[in-house]
C-alpha cells in the first residue's frame, strides 16, 4: 500500500468489504513505543445496527477497528467485515 498522510484521511468514510457504510474515521491509535498503527476509530453510521459490525465499541459507541484489517484506502477506507 501506498504512504498516506494521516491528514488526508480525516474524516473519510470507512465501508466494509461487503459494501456497508460503517460510518466516518474519527481518529487512528497507535503504539507510542514502537510507532505501529493499532485501530481506526470510526464514528459509526447512524443508520447502522451495532450488530451487525464484528469490531468492539469503546465507551463513546466508536468501532476499533484493528489496523491489519484495512484492504484498501481511495474514495473509502475498505476494512474487512
Amino acid at each position: 500500500m501506498a504512504d498516506i498522510l494521516a491528514e488526508n484521511l480525516s474524516g473519510k468514510a470507512v465501508m466494509g468489504s461487503d459494501g456497508t457504510e460503517l460510518g466516518m474515521l474519527y481518529n487512528i491509535t497507535m503504539d507510542l513505543k514502537t510507532g505501529a498503527l493499532s485501530d481506526l476509530l470510526v464514528t459509526p453510521n447512524e443508520e447502522l445496527s451495532p450488530a451487525q459490525v464484528p469490531f468492539d465499541r469503546d465507551e463513546s459507541g466508536r468501532f476499533h477497528v484493528p489496523v491489519a484489517d484495512v484492504q484498501a484506502v481511495k474514495d473509502y477506507i475498505v476494512v474487512r467485515t
